[in-house]
């Protein structure tokens, strides 16, 4: 048989729900992993330098997740791609080679030398070296190649609210001293996405890759003071999710990467209407291969070749043949052995023969000859041979030999003293001594077994009458005998467990025994010369054994017990506890089609753990509901924070100062940012609000037309506009009044923010 290994990457497939749990089931639709995400050269267009002038604007919005860039006439930008970079230097061709963007991920190298401009986790740039090569990259791709390298169009740029004052002043010194560029602009990118969606008044609900924001506007300007920030956003989803899977999967073989996790969030994830409700349902059977997504990895299987017809026929021919050989072989063993010992039997009645007319010494002479004790021992060896030689002989030709009855033995010997024993006799009475200690030993263990048979009749007779005369406490001492061998079972369960985990207490304890094994004195070496070794003296001495054994080999009689036993109290809870039925027996909760835990790890299918498909699969179940609830409720991941809800009504119900205002907000309740397009969030935020304001309180939820590009259109629209070059620093200001320097308005930060 040839095995093969095969890298398999499983197609996809689909199928329509069947409710029965045991019943057959429709091959399940499977979701592949994604690869790294490189997508190979690209080539950028570089014409949009030409068609500029002096009064347009390079507009780039520095998200954290994503730098997308292009030219203030554009209608979508010209570039997307992370802000990474990958510096590793080629020995081959002796120089240092930089890779950005999606570029990084070309291959393990670049992978593994990737650095990210901003703070894991947030939206503060904080590798101004990496910031440098991604704006260089920007630069490139969108035509500008100038000989002195300086920039000659203006920057528009989004910045996260509050952004810190540090951040924004290395940002201006890099493009004004790096590229003199002739003037910056800064905007928040929830307000210019509310911009370019026309939105006048209302309440800004900004979910982004870092953060959630909510941001009360009124006639175009944002109430800076009154802004709330929760520390929750689509990186901190991705992060929970991976997480989340390796507490679920601890042995999987494959490399769970947050590229992946940010997939799985994205393609797999919902906002569920009724969390609560739904989590106690999910992984019902009724449904679950609608609900359960499965997540295929690559993985090798061994395949084994499958042979023909006519090579097995001709294997079955050859294994019939070489049993034939064995066979053969066999009688013919089994013959010469019987000659052999006819041969024996015969020489040994011979010598038997001859004894008869030797003397006592001549006797002993010929006895010793052939290593026998006395004339008994050879009457004894006789008469096995003859016994050994009949039933070789009747097993031939097909007779059942009767087995002999057994004689009582006699020690006529013990009797005689020693006085009137030669030195023989001695030393048969001896060997006669020592036998008929073995026949008393086996006479007491007959004995014992006939005392614990009794035993145990009078233990079933007395719990007979405890059953019919106190049947309620018969079962309550039945139920608690059963939890009470269900957790001697559940702790052996989790000592072999520990056994095998070398940083676990059991382990350290067992090399612990281990190490003070070699010392007489637990704690102090032993010296050479020392003491003598008396381990073993001391019949507790070699309990040490039982310390330190692993726990497989030596528990399988113990695990028999347990088993048994724990069986035969669930029989008799079946015949006499009505409330107790088949489902709760042991055997039964360990059943897949009635165990949540497989439901929860692998679906509604049975699970192969010998196949490498199977083990390379990852379910995506509750996580799909529980990673987006927790903007909802912080505190599922461990956040002290309040959820989205309750910052959204506090900055309704306490912050505004009059009911105008607040019924003015809520006539424009507005989404943006990646964050918000969960299946569900609009729908669970509009009633989930609404269930908390004032009943007569009228509200609107209304999401961005592109909630992850508006944000750059929004930016692209502002340059356009004729008071744009009032909100921009110019080169001169900034030589003047230096890098801290900002000019406020309504779309950016103020200095009291910062």
């Amino acid at each position: 048989m040839t095995i093969n290994s095969v890298r398999v990457f499983e197609p996809t497939n689909s199928y329509t729900q069947t409710p029965a749990r045991s019943s057959p089931k429709p091959p399940p639709r499977v979701w592949q992993a994604i690869e790294p995400p490189f997508r190979g050269y690209q080539a950028a267009p570089s014409e949009g330098y030409q068609q500029s002038s002096s009064s347009t604007a390079i507009v780039i919005d520095n998200g954290s997740k994503l730098l997308r860039a292009g030219w203030s006439w554009d209608k979508a930008p010209r570039l997307s791609f992370p802000a990474n970079v990958a510096r590793y230097r080629d020995r081959k061709l002796n120089r240092t080679c930089m890779y950005v963007g999606y570029d990084a991920y070309a291959d393990a190298t670049t992978r593994g030398q990737i650095r990210n401009a901003f703070e894991p986790g947030t939206s503060v740039v904080a590798n101004w070296d990496v910031m440098e090569g991604v704006l260089d990259y920007t630069f490139l791709n969108l035509g500008l190649d100038a000989a002195d390298g300086g920039i000659d169009r203006s920057i528009v740029m989004t910045e996260a609210i509050a952004n810190l004052g540090y951040s924004r002043k290395m940002m201006t010194e890099l493009l004004f001293e790096c590229y003199s560029v002739p003037s910056v602009a800064y905007g928040i990118d929830a307000l210019l996405s509310y911009k370019f969606n026309k939105g006048r008044n209302g309440l800004i609900v900004s979910s982004s890759h870092s953060s959630t924001h909510l941001i009360p506007v009124l006639d175009s300007r944002p109430i800076l003071s009154s802004i709330s920030r929760l520390n929750w956003g689509g990186y901190q989803n991705a992060d929970y999710l991976l997480k989340l899977l390796k507490l679920k999967y601890p042995t999987f073989p494959g490399k769970l990467t947050e590229t992946q996790a940010e997939d799985m969030v994205r393609e797999h994830c919902y906002v569920s209407q009724d969390f609560d409700g739904e989590m106690r349902s999910f992984l019902d059977w009724t449904g679950l291969e609608d609900r359960d997504h499965l997540i295929q990895y690559p993985f090798t299987e061994h395949v084994a070749i499958e042979k023909s017809e006519e090579e097995l026929a001709r294997i079955a021919e050859r294994k019939k043949e070489s049993g034939r050989r064995l066979q053969e072989q066999a009688a013919k063993m089994r013959l010469d052995k019987l000659v052999r010992k006819e041969q024996e039997l015969e020489y040994f009645k011979d010598l038997k023969n001859r004894l008869a007319t030797q003397t006592k010494k001549e006797i002993k002479r010929l006895l010793d000859d052939d290593e026998f004790r006395d004339e008994a021992q050879l009457d004894k060896t006789i008469s096995e041979l003859e016994q050994s030689i009949r039933k070789a002989r009747n097993k031939d030709i097909g007779i059942l030999d009767n087995p002999e009855v057994e004689e009582e033995a006699t020690f006529p010997l013990l009797d005689i003293p020693d006085e009137d024993l030669d030195e023989a006799g001695l030393k048969q009475k001896r060997h006669q001594r020592l036998m008929k200690s073995n026949v008393d030993a086996r006479a007491r263990a007959k004995v014992e077994k006939e005392k614990e048979r009794a035993r145990l009749a009078e233990e079933e007779r007395l719990d007979l009458e405890r059953r019919e005369n106190d049947l309620d406490g018969w079962l309550e001492e039945r139920r608690v005998a059963r939890l009470a061998l269900l957790q001697r079972i559940k702790e052996r369960e989790r000592l072999k467990a520990d056994l095998g985990n070398r940083k676990s207490i059991a382990s350290q304890q067992r090399m612990k025994t281990l190490a003070n094994l070699a010392s007489d004195q637990p704690g102090r070496k032993r010296r050479r010369g020392g003491d003598d070794d008396n381990f073993g003296a001391n019949d507790d001495d070699w309990g040490v054994y039982r310390t330190v054994q692993t726990g497989e080999q030596s528990e399988e009689d113990e695990e028999e017990d347990f088993n048994a036993g724990l069986k035969n109290i669930e029989a008799q809870l079946l015949e006499y506890d009505p409330s107790f039925t088949e489902n709760n027996t042991l055997e039964a909760q360990s059943d897949w089609t009635k165990s949540l835990v497989h439901a929860f790890l692998r679906g509604p299918r049975p699970f192969d753990p010998e196949s490498q498909k199977e083990a390379h699969q990852i379910h995506l179940n509750v996580e799909r509901i529980r990673v987006p609830e927790v903007v909802f409720q912080p505190a599922i991941a461990g956040l002290d924070q309040a959820g989205l809800i309750e910052i959204a009504a506090d900055i309704i119900n306490q912050r505004l100062a009059s009911v105008q205002d607040r019924n003015t907000l809520l006539k424009d309740v507005f989404l943006t940012g990646g964050n918000t397009l969960f299946r569900g969030f609009q729908q669970r935020l509009t009633s989930n609000l609404r269930a908390v304001l004032p009943i007569e309180s009228a509200m609107t939820v209304r999401q961005a037309n592109n909630p992850v590009l508006d944000a750059w259109r929004g930016a692209a629209q502002w340059s356009r506009e004729p008071g744009f070059r009032d909100s921009s620093v110019t080169r001169e200001e900034y030589l003047e009044k230096g890098a801290e320097y900002l000019k406020e308005h309504n779309l950016g930060n103020s200095l009291g923010l910062s």
